[in-house]
């Protein structure tokens, strides 16, 4: 029986593994131990996802999260390298490109442990992004490396990544997005903002590059008002409190709500006109509910989005994002992207073999 150690930490990681962990389960030959960092620490933007979606609960949970980049990354690596000198798993599996996924891979890497990397070759070519060098140093620490478009698996063999051990799988994201569809849950508190479905925004933001820039968040918040649509905008923490520090005060066309659960995110992405968002992850879920997506930043590592019309890319600039809002791009059908949803059984095959 192999051991696979996952570490999580953050909202789109849970989300990921809600598909794989359910195939793990299906391996006999596997089982599965959860480390959950704590990286995101909001009950509403991680327990409730171990709740929503029936992932395993976790064998350890760290509670390290809300400092800085170093000192974040730094006490993950020191807990999770105890865990792992204690339990010694067969594989460690990190998702994405977050601390916690940068941290998990290193300590495993130290131990000689093999690292398994599910978003494997992703790149903005941004490396003032702290999740660039998150995922350019993770995928040349893995010994196992999923990556979820052919694009992506080129991307590796241009930085001498190539073999065996990399496996064009397909995007989780696209198992996650068929199989909960089904279980959308519309939000109590949907009918109180006064906007009528399928004429809604929907927005998130959370981004230090957005976040911690005055400049940056005051034009984001100018461009959704000079749009004039409605813009619901679940608000993360992080955000929240920029808000404040900044005095930014939303236009009345923008509502304000509190994080929302996994199966009410579902709903508003199924339901609204079209995407607003700095989110990586949200960028995709707009793809596969049928949605166009407005991108608040100037490069994104979901090129193939871009390419196929999917995704529109406009920064912080106000003109651009008021215009793409007033007139959302039409989507244009570009099937098969990431795979046909069944990247997370690959996933676990894989690891059942290796």
């Amino acid at each position: 029986m192999k051991t696979v150690m996952t570490i999580l930490g953050a909202r789109p990681q849970f989300i990921k593994a809600a598909a794989v962990s359910r195939a793990l389960a299906g391996v006999s030959g596997l089982t599965e131990r959860i480390v959950h960092t704590g990286q995101h620490y909001d009950e509403n933007m991680s327990d409730v996802f171990f709740d929503e979606m029936d992932i395993p609960r976790p064998t350890h949970h760290l509670g390290v999260g809300g400092s800085s980049h170093g000192a974040m990354t730094g006490e993950q690596l020191r807990r999770i390298e105890a865990i792992l000198m204690e339990e010694r798993p067969d594989w460690v599996l990190v998702y994405g490109d977050t601390n916690s996924t940068l941290a998990g891979a290193l300590a495993a890497a130290k131990l000689h442990i093999p690292v398994a990397h599910v978003e494997a070759g992703l790149r903005s070519f941004n490396r003032r992004m702290p999740e660039e060098i998150n995922r350019i140093l993770t995928d040349h620490l893995s010994a196992l490396l999923f990556a979820p478009s052919p694009g992506a698996q080129r991307q590796l063999e241009r930085e001498g990544i190539a073999g065996h051990h990399v496996h064009v799988c397909g995007d989780v994201m696209a198992d996650v997005a068929l199989h909960y569809r089904k279980l959308a849950r519309r939000p109590a508190w949907f009918d109180t903002l006064d906007v009528d479905t399928s004429e809604f925004m929907l927005c998130t933001l959370h981004r230090a590059e957005n976040t911690d820039c005055p400049e940056r968040l005051h034009s984001i918040f100018l461009g959704l008002s000079a749009s004039g649509r409605p813009i619901v905008l679940p608000l993360h923490p992080r955000t929240r409190k920029s808000m404040a520090q900044q005095r930014v005060r939303p236009a009345p066309n923008v509502r304000v709500v509190d994080p929302v659960g996994y199966l009410e995110m579902v709903w508003l992405e199924m339901n609204c006109l079209a995407v607003v968002t700095d989110s990586g992850g949200v960028q995709k879920e707009a793809y596969f509910h049928g949605k166009p997506c407005v991108t608040l930043r100037e490069e994104t590592e979901w090129t193939e989005l871009v390419e196929a019309g999917a995704n529109t890319l406009v920064g912080a600039d106000p003109a651009r994002i008021a215009r793409s809002l007033i007139h959302p791009p039409a989507m244009r059908a570009s099937a098969g992207l990431y795979g046909d949803g069944r990247a997370s059984q690959l996933i676990a095959r894989q690891l059942e073999l290796a």
